[in-house]
């Protein structure tokens, strides 16, 4: 057999493993709604929901494990996970991982803060002196993360975060705009915490998965069928259930990195 026939083969031999040996894909990812929702036993949420339906398409099982993301991130390292949920592609992890051609969301970074206690926010100027409540792992931008001019102070959790920013012991909280709103309306802090209107940075999410063989191939698969799924009525019907929005646009332009310019004023279709 031709050294190449004998290579395709491995490799489909290695993408069909899952079902052909009745093993299954181990996914890590953080709940983070409207993104990925766990209820007790019960899993939900926009990116959740279109990975489950494509794997679905494609005849894999997934197990799936939600926990912190730092915890995601030491996984996929020491190879206890075959691959994460709402990833970023980055340069630092392409020895790693692979990521298929479509993402699933694109998010906005933003700041939150203390209507007592307002911030004005116009460049990253604007936070010189000021304690930015983070999330442990995550990246924003390259900009944003590398910054001298500011605290960056991380929290376990979401609400942690929050919670110190009610409190006043930070001065502004980063996170994704929808996840924020859905946060304050959670711990009940809309009276008390609102968005500041500029964009830090709008990013892709991915599913990514550990460089083996035959995942690259598995990779081709899950974009091609996901680029299809988001051109049916299903995935629409999903962005509105989760996001109360209409499906994006084409994607502004984007740098090399997947991250747009940082500092960006909302659009009002965004809001």
């Amino acid at each position: 057999m031709p050294l190449t026939l004998r290579l395709l083969c491995a490799a489909v031999l290695a993408c069909l493993s899952f079902t052909a040996l009745g093993e299954k894909l181990r996914l890590v990812t953080e709940p983070w709604a409207p993104y990925v929702m766990v209820d007790g036993q019960e899993a939900s949420g926009l990116d959740y929901e279109m990975t489950t339906i494509v794997f679905k398409r494609l005849g894999i099982e997934v197990q799936w494990q939600f926990l912190p993301w730092k915890r995601c991130l030491l996984m996929l390292e020491q190879g206890e996970a075959d691959g994460a949920l709402d990833i970023f592609k980055v340069a630092e992890r392409d020895d790693l991982l692979l990521y298929p051609s479509e993402p699933l969301s694109q998010i906005n970074w933003v700041l939150f803060q203390a209507n007592a206690r307002p911030h004005p926010f116009n460049s990253l100027q604007d936070l010189t002196g000021l304690t930015i409540g983070v999330s442990p792992g995550y990246l924003y931008s390259p900009e944003f993360d590398t910054s001298t001019l500011f605290i960056r102070e991380p929290a376990p959790t979401h609400e942690a975060n929050f919670g110190k920013l009610a409190r006043g012991r930070v001065d502004l909280v980063v996170t994704e705009r929808l996840v924020g709103q859905q946060m304050i309306d959670k711990l009940k802090l809309r009276d008390e915490i609102s968005e500041v209107p500029n964009v830090i940075a709008r990013r892709d999410l991915y599913l990514a998965v550990r460089r083996n063989v035959g995942m690259d191939l598995l990779v081709q698969r899950f974009g091609a069928e996901l680029k299809r799924f988001k051109q049916e009525p299903a995935y629409a019907q999903l962005v509105a259930r989760y996001t109360g929005e209409l499906p994006p646009a084409l994607p502004a332009t984007q740098t090399a990195d997947g991250h747009d310019k940082t500092v960006e004023q909302h659009e009002r279709s965004e809001m």
